[in-house]
């Protein structure tokens, strides 16, 4: 079914996947990229304005619009010129029931008709995806685990019904390829250094054009897990386009995560049992007491101390419900997880970090929900992550508003939808037992996950502003994490204002431990913060 073609020379190490023939030939140059308009008869409805005195009836211009609304502005100063758009825009309201004192003009529609029209329609591009063939991906690690020689795989994707892909290109490590005669091209890659290799891909489709060229970084190291006869291959895979497991914010900072795995804290572990914990959480506890969940009366002031902090008593009673109550979240957790690749643990401590699992509001702040989510951090979810903001802006206001981004929407939409961001973690529900509505807690572990990818779109920016170098090579992938909890915790001014003070002082790569110490002042708890959260 597959032709691989290849020029590169097998002492490269690039050998094509079993059962493929080989052929001699070299991949073209850079391919044309799409190309893909269609001019289609659209019918519409054109409507005649005259623009006329107030003073004398007098017609200055005649306007066409497809609206049947009053001329628009720019209409106006398009069919009528400067001067009378001026002297439209400026000229004061008209009295209609005294219309002999009105000055300027007025608009009158005086006639419409059906008429037909050409526009340009651009279609639907080809594409092409990378993936890895009979390798695991394992959520622990973070990367992917193969028991034999890595296969790599890139497959061309044609939307339009009538055409096909028929040669897949690129070039993986400086050296062409190309497969032809296919939509799908295999070969087996070798080991690689830890910085990984670059490979460009493309696609040609029948239609006569290409797609665009993607580029991706693929890592492959070999691991000797102590089976003399069994080598595994890590392999690791930054692109867009890559249809696999990878390492949160990997792609976006351009760094690998470590070769046989992220630490405890940045892992996802296979099964929900494994995030079980059972720390003695006081203001957990307290909270349960009050609520009555616990039955605390037996202690002395029922098991709270003044300020209702939980006395040692209190806490011996409620061990047990606050140890189921901040594991009742796990499955949750887990799944989420692995939908968007924010490592497991990560959330977990970020939870009890923020809200030791009560996911009110603290203290009647701004803080809400397992997250403790603000305005300004809502801010920074609809900002950073694009994809979230358009799945979540259209359940707050109409689609085509929506599309405009959020950037570009006016201050009282974008502070409407921040207020429905914060809103939709907030769990507080007065006619609920306990009052929460735990279902609504339910949904914010998701909003938080995608909150957290915002966040580490943000800091690598800092970085990247900062350092004028790609996060990747400016920091470790434990570090720029460390950094996004910074920014999540304290706001980008912080990570900013410590990062300016440690480039200034220190050559990169930059640390934690370069870092932190220019966290200072209102900036200063974020050094806890972080550190509570990665241990």
């Amino acid at each position: 079914m597959l032709i691989a073609l290849f020029n590169m020379a097998f002492a490269s190490g690039i050998a094509p996947a079993s059962g493929l023939d080989v052929a001699s030939g070299s991949a073209s140059q850079l391919p044309p990229g799409p190309d893909r308009f269609s001019i289609i008869a659209v019918e519409y409805t054109s409507y005649q304005w005259h623009l006329k005195n107030w003073k004398d009836k007098k017609i200055v211009c005649t306007i066409y619009s497809e609206h049947n609304q009053t001329p628009l502005p720019g209409e106006v100063y398009r069919d009528c010129g400067e001067k009378i758009y001026n002297t439209w825009m400026t000229q004061p309201t008209c009295n209609l029931n005294d219309v002999k004192n009105c000055k300027g003009y007025y608009a009158l529609l005086i006639d419409t008709q059906k008429k037909e029209k050409e526009i340009g329609l651009e279609l639907p591009a080809a594409s092409a995806w990378i993936s890895l063939e009979d390798c695991e991906a394992v959520f622990s690690t973070s990367t992917n685990i193969c028991e034999t020689k890595p296969t790599l795989v890139i497959t061309g994707l044609e939307p339009l019904p009538n055409e096909s892909i028929i040669k897949v290109e690129g070039t993986y490590n400086g050296e062409s390829f190309f497969c032809d005669e296919t939509d799908v091209c295999k070969f087996r890659i070798p080991e690689t250094d830890e910085g990984g290799v670059e490979v460009e891909f493309w696609s040609y489709s029948s239609y006569g054009d290409s797609s665009i060229v993607y580029k991706a970084q693929v890592r492959v190291q070999v691991v000797d897990e102590g089976d003399p006869d069994q080598l595994y291959y890590y392999v690791d895979v930054l692109s867009s386009q890559f249809q696999g497991q990878s390492a949160t914010c990997s792609e976006a900072w351009g760094v690998f995560p470590p070769v046989r795995g992220t630490p405890e804290w940045l892992s996802t572990p296979t099964q929900s049992e494994d995030l079980s914990s059972d720390i003695p959480y006081t203001y957990l506890a307290a909270n349960l007491i009050l609520q009555g969940v616990v039955d605390a009366s037996s202690c002395p002031d029922g098991g709270l101390a003044p300020g209702n902090v939980v006395n040692q008593c209190g806490m011996e009673e409620a061990r047990d419900a606050v140890t189921e109550w901040q594991n009742q979240f796990d499955e949750l957790i887990l799944t989420t997880a692995k939908e968007t690749s924010v490592p497991a643990r990560l959330l977990k401590n970020l939870f009890a970090r923020e809200s030791q699992f009560w996911p009110g509001i603290y203290h009647a702040s701004n803080d809400v929900g397992l997250g403790q989510l603000t305005e300004n951090g809502a801010d920074t979810t609809l900002f950073w992550n694009r994809s979230f903001f358009n799945q979540f802006c259209p359940l707050v206001m109409d689609s085509e508003i929506c599309g405009a981004g959020y950037a570009n929407l006016d201050e009282e939409q974008q502070l409407q939808l921040r207020q429905a961001l914060v809103g939709s973690v907030n769990a507080t529900c007065e006619e609920c037992p306990l009052g929460f509505d735990l279902t609504q807690a339910d949904f914010s572990v998701g909003v938080f996950a995608h909150t957290m990818i915002a966040n580490c779109q943000q800091a690598g920016q800092v970085v990247k502003n900062y350092t004028g170098a790609s996060p990747g090579d400016a920091a470790s992938y434990e570090d720029l994490w460390k950094f996004t909890l910074v920014n999540y915790n304290a706001g980008g001014g912080c990570l900013a204002e410590a990062i300016s003070f440690a480039t200034a002082l220190n050559s990169l790569p930059l640390t934690w431990d370069s870092v932190s110490p220019h966290l200072t002042g209102v900036c200063a708890s974020a050094v806890d913060y972080v550190n509570d959260i990665s241990q």
